[in-house]
């Protein structure tokens, strides 16, 4: 009982964390870094479409994560999507890089996640 309850809890931070991510720092753009660091990679003139592009995929995630529709697979994409944005950022605007801890911890806690 106790498992499952954690298990739950877990999918809704889970989720939230997308979500947050997606809506509040892409679409409404409320946190400038991250349309920055897209700018920075692909350039000025694509940056807020593609920015936009990204939180919308993100939320789409949210939906996804609490779909509960085949969990192990959004587990291992989301590790994948997560790394590949971190290490896209880190290569390209290492300055606005929260650094491979944030990377580390995300990897650990969806690895957590795909524990039965």
């Amino acid at each position: 009982m106790a498992n499952n309850r954690l298990h739950t809890l877990l999918t809704y931070c889970i989720a939230m964390v997308w979500m947050a991510n997606g809506l509040f720092c892409k679409v409404l753009n409320l946190v400038p870094r991250h349309e920055q660091i897209v700018a920075r990679i692909l350039g000025e003139t694509y940056a807020r479409p593609l920015t936009l592009a990204i939180g919308l995929a993100e939320i789409g995630m949210a939906i996804w994560v609490l779909s509960r529709i085949k969990p192990r697979l959004n587990a291992v994409l989301q590790m994948a999507v997560w790394r590949s944005l971190n290490t896209l950022e880190f290569l390209w605007y290492p300055t606005y890089c929260y650094g491979v801890s944030s990377m580390l911890f995300c990897i650990f806690v969806r690895a957590a996640h795909l524990l039965p």
